[in-house]
């Protein structure tokens, strides 16, 4: 029997771990990329939360989009949409339960930041996440840092200024010969509305929603809380003072105007009461507020089944509101940040990804014309044939699921422009920042004043903001519940902290 001294066994013992180690690692299998662009190595699935109707052929779409994710980057994912009038409370309640997800559209980017929902990003969009974050506009950015400077979620990259335009029946319009420019006050539009309520009865002359509109961003408002909080600052004035929208004499003068049409007749009757988006494809309507962006007119026509034309009648400010329109956040509990990353960063970067998501499976929900731009396939009847103004089969939520840049043009009757992201950039180029840019009170401490005073504006808001009700009788009971509920204290702590942002600001550039 060999013989070794103490010393020599434990040496020949480590080496032989050593290369034993060795071994093992070197013929493990290892995640790799190859030269044909395949992810070797295991796959995670992702669950995925997002807005909009499930559609018929979300499942057709799923697997397309895992096939290739798998291949690329070793993800899958569960795609889960939820309705427009669900998805807000439906996503509160998976956060507050614990319920297992991983990534989800966040309307409320900064509540739910604050109450601990997502998962900082800021390591990992200078590491596997780089990509996304060097191909998306750095004022986005900027917009989504909260008051630690932290980043928790990925902004989708579109227009920056989101613009409140009109729009108007392109048919209407061209058998009038209207000058829809001259057009920019709420008030301007009285004798508009008369003309159609007497020669185009089939048509409503202007469509609310229980939503309304913010037709303070006329005045140069932007809402510095939530559009439920109605407390607002002027976007361009460095030192405008916090205030409550419906004390001041710009709110009158709006709800009496609202009232007045109403009166007129040239409200919908059912405006308090109308969910948003309750406008159906085909409805007759000569005035209609959106937020948008360049050539918004095509995703609208096609929406309405019609051709509109809209003016602009705001500026071209760039808002927090407006950059955290479309965020999509990942599970600060998740289990597979590294993946989440992953196909967040594949999301924004790869055209056919990001394509798929958007039209679906080319072939079966859409179509390419000679200029490689997409062409929706209509929805068929239970025999197969096609009906024209029916929705597709699937259609991604655009604003809600990544970078628009890599998206293809929409060809058609209505085709968009070729060069429509070029346009967007020299759009992007030319916006305004907003002086509050970014900034976002911390009112952790007065969740329950915040709740209360949502709970008044549901009360009160849709009916003054249609016109439904006396202005005179209905907005110093609002003004006063919303006194009783609080908006004072918040109004004051959002001051205090936005005075505190000013003089660090001005202490950093010495003004």
């Amino acid at each position: 029997m060999l013989k070794c001294s103490r010393h020599r066994c434990i040496f020949i013992t480590i080496s032989i771990i050593l290369l034993l180690a060795a071994y093992t690692t070197g013929c493990s299998r290892q995640p790799s990329r190859n030269n044909e662009d395949k992810y070797e190595g295991d796959t995670v699935n992702l669950i995925y939360y997002t807005i909009g109707e499930p559609d018929k052929d979300l499942k057709l779409v799923n697997d397309k989009i895992n096939e290739i994710m798998a291949r690329k980057i070793g993800v899958t994912i569960t795609y889960i949409k939820i309705g427009w009038q669900e998805y807000e409370n439906r996503l509160n309640t998976l956060i507050s339960a614990g319920t297992p997800f991983d990534i989800a559209f966040a309307p409320n980017y900064a509540t739910t930041t604050m109450r601990g929902a997502w998962l900082r990003l800021d390591d990992y969009l200078t590491s596997i996440g780089k990509d996304m974050y060097d191909a998306i506009d750095p004022t986005f950015w900027q917009g989504l840092q909260m008051n630690d400077g932290g980043i928790y979620g990925v902004p989708t990259n579109k227009e920056l200024a989101v613009r409140d335009h009109w729009m108007y029946p392109a048919s209407i319009v061209n058998k009038y010969n209207i000058d829809i420019a001259k057009y920019n006050t709420l008030e301007s539009l009285e004798p508009l509305f008369r003309m159609i309520q007497q020669n185009e009865q089939a048509y409503i002359p202007m469509e609310l929603d229980r939503d309304s509109h913010n037709f303070f961003a006329l005045y140069g408002y932007e809402y510095i809380v939530n559009h439920k909080v109605p407390l607002m600052v002027k976007s361009l004035d460095p030192d405008a003072k916090v205030v409550n929208i419906f004390e001041t004499k710009e709110a009158r003068q709006v709800l009496d105007t609202l009232r007045r049409y109403y009166k007129e007749g040239f409200i919908n009757k059912d405006a308090a009461l109308r969910e948003p988006g309750g406008l159906k494809r085909g409805d007759k309507v000569f005035w209609k507020s959106s937020g948008g962006g360049p050539l918004s007119e095509t995703t609208w026509s096609k929406d309405r089944g019609y051709k509109v034309v809209s003016n602009p009648v705001t500026p071209s400010v760039v808002t927090t509101e407006s950059v955290r329109g479309g965020i999509m956040a990942v599970n600060a509990n998740t289990k597979h940040p590294i993946e989440s990353i992953k196909f967040l960063n594949l999301l924004n970067t790869d055209p056919e990804i990001r394509n798929l998501f958007n039209y679906g499976i080319e072939g079966v929900h859409y179509t390419l014309n000679e200029q490689g731009q997409a062409i929706p396939i209509p929805g068929k009847d239970s025999n197969g044939n096609p009906i024209p103004d029916a929705p597709a089969s699937y259609a991604g939520v655009q604003y809600t699921q990544g970078n628009w840049f890599i998206l293809r043009t929409m060809g058609g009757d209505n085709p968009e422009p070729l060069d429509k992201w070029e346009l967007f950039r020299e759009y992007n180029a030319e916006a305004i920042k907003s002086a509050v840019l970014g900034f976002t009170p911390d009112l952790s401490k007065l969740t329950a004043r915040i709740d209360n005073i949502e709970m008044v504006w549901k009360k009160y808001y849709p009916s003054l903001m249609t016109g439904t009700v006396d202005v005179d009788s209905i907005l110093p009971k609002f003004n006063e519940e919303l006194k009783q509920a609080g908006i004072e204290e918040v109004r004051n702590e959002v001051q205090k902290q936005l005075d505190v942002r000013r003089d660090e600001a001005g202490a950093m550039t010495g003004r």
